[in-house]
């Protein structure tokens, strides 16, 4: 059987510095996700981005469970978790729809043509 006491230990004595790297990761990665995607690079390009800031989010969320596991509830767990899974639902769309994303972006920065109606 495997000993998680060593693991939740480690999270908890380092965790400032875990929650220090993992956000600036985790925004990053997903940025590279969606800039990947938004370039229209090829599918494995993207996947292996969001296979990376999957893995980020997915280590933040282990980290908040091991606070939750001890019962410690405050606003940063709940915005760790907010951070991480979207994250996590950012780079899924990446991979699902990714021409739904390009859309919406194209929407964001300001090419709206696709949907502005024709002039006459």
């Amino acid at each position: 059987m495997i000993d998680f006491n060593p693991i939740m230990q480690f999270s908890h004595t380092h965790c400032v510095a875990i929650c220090a790297a993992l956000v600036p990761l985790n925004v990053v990665a997903t940025l590279v996700t969606m800039i990947l995607t938004a370039l229209k690079r090829p599918p494995s390009q993207v996947q292996l981005a969001a296979g990376v800031a999957s893995l980020f989010s997915g280590i933040m969320v282990l980290h908040v469970l091991t606070w939750f596991i001890i019962g410690i509830i405050m606003p940063p767990t709940f915005v760790l978790l907010g951070l991480a899974s979207t994250c996590l639902a950012t780079n899924l769309w990446a991979v699902n729809s990714p021409s739904t994303m390009i859309r919406v972006l194209n929407w964001i920065l300001g090419d709206r043509t696709p949907y502005s109606i024709p002039e006459k």
